[in-house]
């Protein structure tokens, strides 16, 4: 069962005006989570030598890396290994990625080898309509010509954005959803999508919520992400922690 204390991580993004790792740090514990998905903000995973004492930082404030991204994957085995190396130090189980068109089928081919090789998962994570990954027929053509070690870590606003079901896509997919990012957006006449606290926009969140502990290998990675109030997130953060308990 999927509980806010033990499962819910925070998107290092939404610090994104807090760039150093102990600021980033104070400010997840100030929201009361022990758990974070990681972006290149924070961290260069490209840079080897920063891998051990960003990672003694997080264990020293017992918080754990439950995931790294959004990495985009181009098919540069040597730049793109190193994902995974820190992903697999760091003990997180699942990086949160994208594809570049043009890059498979061969980039596939290179993460299910490097996922295998690392014991790692790798989420899809939707970018709305504007992405070519945004769509679930598209996603259905990729989990079927993938390895079980690729499925969807479904970002429930940019699935609104696009015009999806979160629910449906959480059900469809479910033998695939291995993460997902808990976002919700209203949106504007001119269709601009505006950042809501979770639930109060066109999220249906106690059903998705209801779904995440019933995918079949469970998901590993459940990210809460706001993108709003830049300089001052947890106010909001802190909301969208009530509406999720309340939703359970």
């Amino acid at each position: 069962m999927f509980t806010v204390k033990n499962d819910l991580a925070v998107q290092s993004y939404c610090y994104r005006n807090f760039k150093t790792i102990p600021a980033l740090i104070g400010q997840i514990q100030a929201l009361g989570l022990s758990r974070t998905e990681l972006c290149a903000v924070h961290v260069d995973f490209g840079d080897e030598a920063v891998f051990e004492p960003t990672i003694a930082q997080f264990k020293a404030a017992k918080i754990q890396i439950a995931s790294i991204g959004v990495q985009y994957f181009k098919g540069e085995p040597e730049v793109e290994e190193k994902w995974f190396k820190f992903a697999k130090a760091a003990g997180a189980r699942m990086i949160s990625a994208s594809f570049t068109v043009d890059s498979t089928p061969g980039s596939y081919r290179m993460v299910e080898k490097f996922a295998e090789k690392y014991d790692l998962l790798v989420g899809i994570h939707n970018h709305g309509g504007y992405d070519w990954l945004g769509n679930g027929t598209v996603l259905g053509h990729v989990f079927a010509n993938t390895n079980e070690r690729i499925g969807l870590c479904i970002d429930t606003a940019w699935c609104l954005q696009a015009r999806q079901d979160p629910v449906k896509w959480a059900e469809q997919f479910s033998g695939r959803l291995f993460g997902a990012h808990i976002k919700d957006f209203i949106f504007h006449r001119d269709g601009k999508p505006e950042d809501v606290i979770v639930g109060t926009g066109n999220l249906k969140l106690r059903e998705f919520l209801a779904l995440l502990g019933k995918a079949p290998k469970g998901t590993t990675a459940v990210t809460l992400e706001y993108e709003g109030d830049v300089e001052n997130p947890n106010p909001k953060l802190k909301e969208c922690l009530t509406k999720i308990t309340e939703a359970l």
